[in-house]
């Protein structure tokens, strides 16, 4: 592993797989109308910010309509990724039977394929979590966010590629299972990718004529102020998704791991990769909602076919057992999480040597 961290032999980590399975079979025994009516209540709510921002941004020539239709859209954006379509789509109310929230059929609001996103995220991510070399959500294949990842000259950009990826997020992840670092790397063509690519190019092509095209037409001579208007919630939402997304994977304390050292890995000590490889945040209840309760980023890696909305409800347990096995668990406020982040993606910009040599030059001076 990358950073020297705790063992557990292997009747430790099998005894640890059984407390949370147990944690995860008592939320799947009590599931029930209470979660269904919670997510209905999301999108119903939802659904009606879309509504009146979209609606007040037609009178955005008026500068407080603009900025509540630009804050309503945004918001409406963020519950639309984060609190309903990421956890609808990991299957967390199939359970239900409702086609609504069926996760292998739902699309969301946002450049990225929902197909897709189900293989790169659901599938890749949440198997081999922070395994460096086959979970590609670290870097996303722009970015060096692990010492594990060999430095080439490229890195020195990696504070301005995180930038970009930030700003425009919502790109970045649909391009995630194009694979771009096996295409540079000669493993694969772009040919290779072409179903790939022509879904991406329907799915974005969709979005952008929506919210770029067919709203500010509709608005006519206010068209300028929907066209910003849209852009600024997409912003919004392209933000916050990366703020809360990179502070549950790579903030200070986190781990990654080596493919040698996760084969055969039993399900016990899956789920201390799981622990040790995520963060979480701390705050109020609006704040786990408007993060998709992926502020509890832990309990999501552990459990993450269980509602959402359980995981505030599982934390302080979660963390009981691994304080009694010994076991980190990583949890701040996102200013403090965001902070090391930015560390993190400064410090591997540059080679190991020369940070090193710059350490031994600070002390001599």
């Amino acid at each position: 592993m990358t950073q020297p961290h705790i063992t557990l032999t292997p009747e430790q980590a099998d005894a640890f797989g059984r407390e949370l399975d147990a944690i995860r079979d008592r939320v799947i025994a009590d599931l029930g109308q209470a979660d269904v009516d919670y997510i209905r209540r999301v999108i119903k709510a939802q659904r009606g910010m879309e509504i009146a921002g979209r609606a007040l941004l037609f009178a955005g020539i008026f500068p407080p309509a603009w900025l509540a239709g630009t804050a309503l859209l945004g918001l409406s954006k963020i519950l639309d990724n984060m609190e309903i379509g990421h956890n609808v789509m990991h299957g967390q109310y199939e359970w239900t039977g409702d086609p609504a929230l069926c996760g292998r059929t739902f699309e969301w609001d946002t450049a990225c394929p929902a197909n897709q996103w189900r293989h790169s995220h659901n599938f890749s991510h949440h198997t081999y979590t922070n395994i460096v070399g086959m979970d590609r959500d670290i870097g996303y294949g722009i970015l060096r966010m692990s010492p594990d990842q060999p430095w080439r000259p490229y890195y020195l950009g990696n504070p301005l590629y995180a930038f970009l990826l930030m700003v425009l997020f919502q790109y970045g992840v649909a391009l995630h299972e194009l694979e771009a670092d096996r295409i540079r790397a000669g493993e694969i063509s772009m040919a290779d990718k072409r179903e790939v690519l022509q879904e991406i190019w329907r799915k974005t092509r969709r979005q952008t004529l929506k919210d770029y095209v067919a709203f500010p037409l509709l608005a006519g001579p206010f068209a300028p102020f929907v066209f910003a208007g849209n852009m600024t919630a997409n912003l919004m939402r392209n933000v916050w998704s990366y703020a809360i997304i990179f502070c549950g994977h790579f903030p200070e304390g986190t781990q990654e791991f080596s493919i040698e050292e996760t084969r055969n890995e039993s399900r016990g000590q899956w789920y201390f990769r799981q622990v040790l490889g995520s963060a979480n945040l701390t705050g109020g209840k609006l704040f786990h909602i408007l993060s998709g309760n992926l502020s509890h980023q832990i309990e999501h890696h552990l459990f993450p076919d269980l509602p959402a909305r359980r995981y505030a409800e599982v934390a302080p347990e979660v963390r009981e057992v691994c304080r009694r096995y010994g076991v980190p668990y990583n949890a701040g406020p996102l200013p403090k999480q965001f902070a090391t982040v930015v560390r993190k993606i400064v410090k591997l910009a540059v080679p190991e040597r020369v940070r090193n040599a710059a350490t031994e030059l600070a002390r001599a001076a």
